[in-house]
């Protein structure tokens, strides 16, 4: 599995100038985006962790979703992401975050269709949450793979977006 190696050069890049950090919370993409923060030059200094939380009870006890809203929604809306991210970064002290869910197979509780919400904040504001959905045929591991392309890509936006002095710690 190999990712995009100048995506991965530019986020670490803008990590690294502004010295801050990086965590990941995920559930759809299920450590896609923890192994390409692992790629990344100088990951040691900029990525301090993930965690995949695949079952609810997981992601209440780990990620402080609350267990009826995550029973209603089966642990997949905006919501849930968002209350994935602000939760991780608080466990890994960073500041940035990013948090996935949703559904890489077509199932019942997914209407039989393929789709994912995930979340980018900074710091404790949530600056971008969005769905992506793809064709019901996708097989899991490509709907996977593009989650986590399309994740970094979005992150490495939100990161040029900040004026150097909101990146300075």
């Amino acid at each position: 599995m190999e990712f995009h190696k100048g995506l991965l050069e530019d986020i670490s890049h803008l990590l690294m100038i502004s010295n801050q950090t990086v965590s990941v919370a995920e559930s759809a993409t299920s450590g896609g985006l923890q192994l390409a923060f692992s790629q990344m030059p100088h990951a040691s200094l900029v990525y301090k962790g993930g965690i995949t939380a695949y079952s609810l009870m997981e992601k209440v006890n780990l990620l402080h979703v609350d267990r009826e809203e995550g029973e209603r929604c089966d642990c997949v809306s905006e919501n849930i992401a968002e209350t994935m991210v602000l939760s991780v970064r608080e466990l890994f002290k960073t500041d940035w975050s990013v948090a996935t869910t949703g559904y890489c197979t077509p199932v019942r509780n997914s209407g039989f269709n393929i789709y994912l919400y995930f979340s980018i904040s900074f710091k404790e504001e949530i600056l971008f949450t969005h769905k992506i959905e793809l064709h019901p045929k996708t097989e899991a591991l490509t709907a996977q793979l593009y989650y986590t392309e399309y994740i970094l890509g979005c992150l490495k936006s939100q990161l040029q977006k900040l004026p150097l002095t909101a990146k300075s710690s």
